[in-house]
């Protein structure tokens, strides 16, 4: 076995030129990006300064000095251009819904939605819309919150199962597919037009969405109970089927289809 082995061909070494590597890295490096600088118009309002009115304040930035995202954008003027800058951020991820605002007319997460690069057209960023703002891009969501906590977002069971957790056919457990992913950005409640007018009655997608999550729970053994405060003239259908909640949902989801199917709900039984 060794003879043979000795016998076979052997594959020269391939020497890699190293220095031509070192050279076009250091020649990458040592090339800068060329500038292109975008102009983002931001929302300003300071509580601390009443008698002034809200106004827009131009920034420019230069789009290869940051990251693709508006919250990239963002975060640089904070931190190296304006400090008294106000706005919410988080995880960065489209996770915590932090970050939510109006940004060139849509509703959207600023981490999720991207920079458009054409230097020509200059960004436009807004709190989102028909809300109390607390400063710049911070909006008061007190009564959003409120909402969905009158609909009790949580597992009621009055028969829990003696032993271990509760249990669901993977068939019961697809149905909550497409409304536990909502994070509760507000984007959808804030473009809603009947959210708009009735807010203080009116409970918007958001909250329905999870109504309806906890109804169609199989685990949950309050679902009548909770179409009954549904059951009026303003908690449910002021909602006209406009569908800008679904338009505007940065997660995909659907309120408009849940708020449907509550209605279906009530009107068959």
């Amino acid at each position: 076995m060794q003879s043979l082995l000795s016998r076979a061909p052997r594959l020269a070494p391939r020497h890699l030129p190293a220095r031509a590597f070192a050279t076009t890295s250091a020649r990458l490096q040592a090339e800068p990006k060329p500038v292109l600088m975008k102009e983002f118009k931001i929302y300003r309002w300071n509580p601390d300064e009443p008698e002034k009115k809200p106004t827009l304040q131009s920034y420019h930035i230069d789009l290869n000095q940051t990251g693709p995202m508006v919250l990239d954008a963002l975060n640089k003027i904070k931190n190296e251009v304006d400090p008294t800058l106000t706005f919410r951020r988080s995880c960065r991820e489209g996770i915590c819904g932090s970050c939510a605002m109006n940004i060139d007319g849509q509703n959207t997460l600023a981490c999720l939605c991207r920079i458009d690069r054409d230097a020509n057209k200059d960004m436009k960023i807004y709190p989102l819309p028909h809300m109390y703002i607390v400063k710049d891009l911070v909006p008061d969501l007190t009564l959003f919150y409120k909402q969905y906590k009158s609909i009790k977002p949580y597992l009621q069971n009055d028969n829990p199962p003696e032993k271990g957790e509760y249990l669901q056919s993977p068939e019961d457990r697809k149905k909550l597919d497409g409304l536990y992913e909502c994070i509760l950005c507000a984007c959808c409640s804030t473009s809603c037009p009947s959210y708009w007018w009735n807010q203080d009655e009116y409970l918007g997608p958001a909250a329905l969405l999870h109504a309806y999550r906890w109804i169609a729970d199989s685990r949950d053994s309050y679902a009548a109970e909770r179409k009954e405060v549904l059951q009026n003239e303003m908690s449910l259908y002021r909602c006209h089927t406009i569908f800008n909640c679904a338009r505007t949902c940065p997660k995909g989801l659907n309120p408009a289809a849940a708020i449907a199917q509550i209605k279906l709900q009530l009107a068959t039984e």
